[in-house]
């Protein structure tokens, strides 16, 4: 089967561009990459590098200034003018507002949270996905000849470059009209500081959850986290109650991540959550609750109170680490 894909890019999400163009490469047909955002050209030449045929980029001050509706509008003329049968989003916060709007505007079927696609025997594309906090498997199949999938993190192996890159790159022309006052605007940038790796990078991730008690809690979490290299995550009871920062935040509404060791503490398991974390390798939970939904997904568990196991357990792990 071989299939025209059209990879929707940011040029501060890259490695998540690489692995849309990874998953589209397995389609064997043409790869358009579209990369938007004020370093776009730079990101469309990594696309190239990577094995994109065509990397089309867009660097308007429009897009920074809205890039939602910016974006959105660039996106709906790109499409028509590279006529792809699939588009492929990251699951972020852009795919996830793009996506369903291109999908509509287009008469596009839509697949979100992809995790994985097979083509049946009338040449197919079947989209997988994860469904009941994935506890099961989804299948679904578009009746649109055009289709589009906003793809979670990691479901997709990265290209590796290759050496005589053939792809052509070149500006995309579109002036955005009809710029409104009631669009969104950013009004103001704060990049956080990074205190550890990022949650889609980490291979260990500690999370905290309600359970936890109160945001000053979460320093024994922070002091885990430090003596394994580790990130830190929240679930969304604990952002909710302001304990945590909305980027910590894992789950349906926040971050899918894929560690190593994915240690979760105070947090119950309720679906929503585990949908995030359903390609963790190993769940190690610790909660006070022994009919806590998590145990039933942890490969360990500990019943217990974590302000009386954790500050061993760090004290032993720096012993052990050397840290």
């Amino acid at each position: 089967m071989t299939m025209k894909a059209l990879v929707v890019a940011r040029s501060q999400s890259l490695k998540a561009a690489r692995e849309l163009l990874g998953a589209a490469r397995t389609l064997g047909g043409p790869v358009t990459a579209f990369c938007l955002g004020s370093d776009a050209a730079s990101a469309a030449e990594d696309l190239r590098t990577h094995g994109a045929d065509e990397i089309l980029w867009w660097d308007d001050p429009a897009f920074d200034a809205s890039p939602g509706e910016a974006g959105f509008q660039v996106l709906q003329r790109a499409c028509a003018e590279t006529a792809p049968a699939l588009v492929l989003f990251a699951a972020d916060s852009a795919g996830r507002d793009w996506a369903p709007r291109l999908a509509w505007r287009l008469e596009a079927g839509l697949v979100t949270e992809c995790v994985g696609w097979e083509v049946d025997g009338a040449g197919r594309l079947r989209f997988k996905r994860p469904v009941y906090g994935g506890k099961a498997m989804a299948t679904i199949v578009s009746r649109h000849p055009v289709q589009m999938a906003v793809v979670q993190p990691g479901s997709f192996a990265a290209p590796s470059p290759v050496p005589n890159p053939r792809g052509t790159v070149r500006r995309f022309e579109c002036i955005v009209t009809g710029q409104a006052e009631s669009w969104p605007r950013v009004v103001e940038r704060a990049v956080e500081a990074a205190g550890g790796p990022a949650l889609g990078d980490a291979a260990i991730i500690v999370a905290g959850g309600r359970g936890l008690g109160g945001a000053e809690n979460f320093k024994l979490l922070e002091d885990l986290a430090r003596v394994l290299s580790a990130a830190v995550g929240a679930s969304r009871a604990a952002v909710d109650e302001g304990w945590a920062p909305t980027s910590w935040q894992i789950g349906q509404t926040g971050k899918s991540v894929r560690p190593d060791l994915y240690l979760a503490i105070g947090i119950s398991g309720a679906s929503q959550h585990l949908a995030g974390v359903t390609r963790a390798k190993t769940i190690v939970a610790i909660n006070t609750d022994k009919d806590a939904p998590i145990f039933g997904t942890a490969r360990l568990g500990v019943v217990g109170d974590y302000r009386e196991i954790l500050p061993p357990l760090v004290a032993t792990l720096r012993e052990m680490l050397g840290r």
